[in-house]
């Protein structure tokens, strides 16, 4: 039993009779007898009396009606879903990000949605190290990162070109300066994150390296915690730029270039290599390559 059968079914129904339902049809009524005769075999029961041209009903084709509608029913409501998400009326798309790499993503799902109100959006926390696997595993169907992923299943498009910039708050001596060498840091209070990281062991080498001690006596459990200890006036840090953009602007914060720090974060979008990308996610990469195109300074939209 199949949707064909069960419109042409339906047609005769409502017709009345095999004739008006071929002529309803477009097709001739030897044909839409065929039809019906087959469903009745797949059934073991008559759904027409005899002669069927009178479209009469049996009592197996009444109860059949009810059900027959659900089916076609169900069918366009299918339909109709299906070209919902086609078109970005509705779908969803699922995001794995950290505390700094959700702060990229703000603008960019301003324009999405803004566009596709419809496509409901999930940013899921995740530590930066998870989220390959929570990509190539579909849990997600994107993740944002600081590093190019490993796996051969996923490819990374860098969407921002971050600076680690070294910060201080305004009261502080070093701020009236233009620039100041890594040796000039050693006595300074450094309030880190908790949370080692690649770019932590680089800021650590680069002291070693210069022969300059890393005084880290605070550490914080987020970003935000940290720039506002350090615009109290306890100590002094090293942040993504992308974070501290507001507290710069405001004031609150001061940045002051270290030559010997100077080091770029690219923040990644990172998808699977195979399958096909769903129409929510071909949506969000095109918004996230045209807000690179206008909004430009560190944003890009470069395939690894």
């Amino acid at each position: 039993m199949d949707i064909h059968q069960l419109e042409t079914f339906l047609a005769v129904v409502e017709e009345g009779s095999f004739s008006g339902a071929a002529k309803a049809l477009g097709r001739t009524q030897p044909a839409v007898s065929q039809v019906i005769g087959r469903l009745e075999d797949e059934l073991g029961q008559r759904l027409f009396e005899r002669p069927a041209r009178r479209g009469g009903m049996t009592d197996a084709g009444k109860a059949l009606v009810e059900y027959a509608q659900r089916l076609i029913t169900v069918r366009e409501q299918a339909r109709v879903a299906l070209e919902d998400v086609r078109a970005l009326r509705a779908g969803r798309l699922a995001i794995a990000a950290n505390e700094l790499t959700c702060l990229y993503l703000l603008p960019v799902l301003d324009q999405f949605r803004r566009l596709y109100p419809g496509v409901s959006v999930t940013v899921q926390r995740s530590l930066a190290s998870r989220v390959p696997a929570s990509v190539l595993d579909y849990a997600v169907d994107l993740g944002v990162t600081t590093y190019r992923p490993a796996e051969p299943g996923l490819r990374a498009i860098v969407v921002y070109r971050d600076q680690l910039l070294f910060v201080v708050p305004p009261s502080h001596p070093l701020a009236r300066r233009p620039e100041v060498s890594i040796t000039m840091l050693g006595s300074e209070s450094f309030v880190a994150h908790h949370v080692a990281s690649p770019f932590r062991d680089r800021v650590v080498e680069a002291f070693r390296a210069h022969r300059v001690t890393l005084q880290m006596p605070v550490e914080m459990p987020t970003i935000d915690a940290i720039k506002r200890f350090v615009a109290l006036g306890h100590g002094v840090a090293l942040l993504p730029g992308i974070s501290v953009e507001d507290e710069l602007r405001r004031g609150e914060l001061v940045r002051v270039p270290v030559p010997e720090l100077a080091m770029e974060r690219p923040l990644r979008l990172v998808l699977r290599r195979e399958g096909e990308l769903s129409h929510a996610v071909r949506a969000f990469l095109s918004v996230a390559e045209h807000h690179a195109t206008t909004a430009k300074g560190a944003y890009s939209f470069v395939n690894e």
